[in-house]
């Protein structure tokens, strides 16, 4: 009769259990699938929101929208608004020169968390923080 005790390679993969702290090989450039379909076009909508050259300032020319005409009618009101976001979007979701950019970015954070261990926290702005400072320039 065999046991019931199963190893820790039939749970993980050994392709992802090996590397200096056991979370993978730094130097794997291969993707799965969950990183192919959700984290890279997680990564570069994230970045299409946020960066001044990509969609950033149309965002907030929607977002402007979307408050200052409050409740259910900023659907009707900020039609155009959305509809330059969504062809924004579009044309950086179609541009593989920079999907590829956001895969190698993805790929030099999954390496460095494999080789240390730690995840990369995301930079969060603090208002309250920012308020503050820009105060105290004055």
């Amino acid at each position: 009769m065999e046991s019931n005790k199963t190893s820790s390679s039939d749970v993980v993969s050994g392709k992802l259990s090996t590397g200096p702290m056991g979370l993978g090989d730094p130097s794997d450039r291969t993707l799965r699938k969950v990183e192919i379909e959700v984290l890279i076009p997680k990564l570069v909508r994230e970045r299409c929101k946020t960066e001044p050259d990509k969609c950033a300032l149309v965002k907030a020319d929607f977002d402007k929208c979307c408050l200052d005409s409050g409740g259910i009618s900023m659907v009707y009101k900020c039609r155009e608004e959305n509809r330059l976001f969504q062809e924004c979007m579009n044309k950086w979701f179609n541009d593989q020169t920079f999907i590829d950019e956001c895969r190698e970015q993805y790929l030099a954070k999954r390496a460095q968390f494999r080789t240390t261990g730690e995840k990369q926290r995301p930079k969060r702005k603090n208002k309250k923080t920012d308020e503050i400072d820009s105060g105290n320039a004055s």
